[in-house]
């Protein structure tokens, strides 16, 4: 009896068999390297729509905050005008000064609370005319301002934070033409509005 010696080599099919083998095995290996890279990747991706969804949900929810008394504000604004004209009126001979003086606090009051809501007065006078923030009613020739500058405001503007709730109606300056002397009277040009 002969018997073969444990060391022995196998035959070459067998180990073209676990070559193939072992590349299959490392082939398997690498793409599943790719596909961990992959998911890696997508993870990290969705991870940071989450995080810019989150900071775009906060700042929408700022943004309603903020302006969500816009509506009532709105509706104010032309009681705090009538207040501001009664005592217009009023302190041109009208009735008694304790009644005056209730006025005045409740208008006081009225624009405190405003004001502290983020109502702002949108500045007219002596500005340059800006059509976000100024609606132009006409323009009158004056040597006072210079052309395209506001030289009345005919109605108070507001804006909430950076947003105009009213645009001021104003008066715009313009170059006098020709004959205008020193000491006349400024010349308004109506618009539409009028």
């Amino acid at each position: 009896m002969t018997t073969e010696p444990e060391n022995q080599q196998a035959p070459p099919e067998k180990l073209r068999a676990r070559e193939d083998q072992v590349t299959a095995l490392q082939e398997d290996l690498e793409a599943a390297k790719r596909d961990a890279l992959q998911n890696r990747e997508s993870a990290q991706r969705a991870q940071a729509e989450l995080v810019n969804f989150r900071r775009r949900s906060d700042e929408e929810r700022i943004t309603l905050g903020k302006y969500s008394n816009n509506r009532l504000i709105i509706k104010l604004l032309p009681v705090m005008e009538e207040l501001g004209l009664a005592v217009a009126d009023a302190e041109d001979g009208g009735p008694n000064a304790s009644w005056l003086d209730g006025v005045k606090l409740i208008q006081r009051k009225l624009m405190n609370l405003l004001e502290s809501e983020g109502v702002a007065a949108i500045e007219a006078v002596g500005a340059m005319f800006n059509p976000v923030e100024h609606q132009a009613l006409g323009t009158v020739e004056t040597t006072q301002y210079p052309p395209g500058y506001v030289t009345e405001a005919v109605r108070p503007g507001y804006r909430l934070h950076d947003r105009v709730l009213q645009p001021a109606q104003v008066m715009v300056a313009r170059q006098p033409q020709g004959g205008s002397q020193p000491g006349e009277a400024p010349k308004t040009k109506e618009t539409e509005y009028d």
